[in-house]
């Protein structure tokens, strides 16, 4: 499915859209609720954001996230594709995604968001159990989702990505498991498992601060390892720790991110790394700034792509990584790697490096010792 280093072609474009009709209970995420005026302001912020792109920005991927992009109203999103259209060189993004919360997508916005050009769909699906729908404040319920699936598939998207969290304190494998199940009885292209943390500053932070609330870390791990046996057998792979496909369907977008690729990002709370820098906005309306910029040093940049990349199952091939980024693998944490190795934390051979099963769950233990 793919090679160790693979490596996705750039640069994309992330769009962040910074409105949802509730905060959910885990979310960390900047939004606010869709009031019209201040959603005028964000689309007026869009605008000077995409004014200052490079000349012919020509992204290969585009990523509409939040937030949530289908809480906007169809005069909205239009008005946000009409800004792209008129900034952006769109012709060469082969895959444009947007989220999608269950509930909010009618059949007018989908087949919006597909004449814009969007060619995926990313559903924020999480549980189909009522009791566990209810525990992450989510505002919508599992009919929601399949209805989704379906207008999506009406609208003529053919490319459906769900998303699922594991380790919710309460519930159980066998939850868990009835909860694959129904995701892959709707036919995705692309299934997202993340494993819950608790985030400061959520509504779970508090009640965890209260003693409301706890990880089981054994229990998460079991639900991980769930998701691995049930999805292959299912015949999606296993591409990236929380990330299983159908061939060829990996998120190219977030490959970027994987492997050290290039980005703008625009909105509030949006990202970019671009020619060697780093930078981010501030997470405020109804206007927004930069909120730091960074020039990490060849070797820091080099080792944070070695972690990032190898949070593909495939890992780093050595070429490809020299290829990257200048350095050689075992001349940044040579010692570390001998270590992790030894301890059957790492696979490592003469062509490539990556997680052994057994770490992936721990990754950030790993990760922590080569960064």
């Amino acid at each position: 499915m793919n090679t160790p280093g693979q490596t996705a072609t750039g640069p994309g474009l992330y769009i962040h859209v910074p409105v949802c009709a509730s905060q959910c209970a885990y979310c960390a995420f900047f939004s606010m609720a869709p009031a019209r005026e201040l959603v005028a302001a964000w689309l007026a912020g869009i605008r000077r954001d995409l004014s200052e792109l490079p000349d012919g920005f020509a992204p290969a991927t585009v990523y509409i996230g939040g937030g949530t992009p289908t809480a906007l109203e169809e005069e909205e999103l239009a008005r946000l594709f009409e800004l792209l259209a008129g900034h952006v060189e769109l012709g060469g993004a082969g895959e444009w995604s947007c989220e999608v919360n269950p509930g909010s997508l009618t059949s007018a916005k989908a087949e919006l968001l597909r004449a814009a050009g969007v060619n995926r769909l990313s559903i924020g699906a999480q549980s189909f159990h009522p009791d566990t729908l209810r525990l992450l404040g989510r505002g919508h319920h599992a009919d929601d989702t399949r209805a989704s699936v379906e207008l999506a598939r009406q609208a003529g998207f053919r490319h459906i990505a769900l998303d699922l969290i594991y380790g919710v304190p309460g519930v159980t494998a066998a939850m868990f498991a009835a909860d694959l199940e129904a995701a892959l009885a709707l036919e995705p292209e692309h299934i997202s498992c993340y494993c819950l943390e608790i985030e400061p500053g959520t509504p779970f932070s508090r009640r965890a601060a209260a003693g409301e609330l706890a990880i089981d870390e054994a229990e998460q791990r079991r639900q991980f390892e769930l998701s691995r046996r049930v999805l292959t057998a299912a015949g999606l792979g296993h591409y990236e720790i929380s990330n299983f496909t159908l061939p060829g369907r990996e998120c190219r977008h977030n490959g970027l991110y994987w492997s050290g690729g290039e980005y703008l990002g625009i909105g509030p709370a949006a990202h970019s790394h671009w020619r060697g820098k780093r930078w981010g906005h501030t997470e405020e309306l109804p206007e927004w700034s930069r909120a730091f910029e960074e020039t990490l040093e060849p070797a820091a940049k080099a080792r944070e792509t070695l972690v990032m990349g190898l949070r593909r199952i495939a890992g780093w091939n050595r070429r490809e990584f020299r290829a990257a980024t200048g350095f050689e693998i075992n001349d940044l944490r040579g010692p570390e790697i001998a270590r992790l190795a030894a301890d059957g934390l790492l696979v490592e051979t003469q062509e490539s490096l990556r997680l052994a099963d057994d770490a992936l769950f721990i990754s950030d233990t790993v990760f922590a010792e080569l960064v």
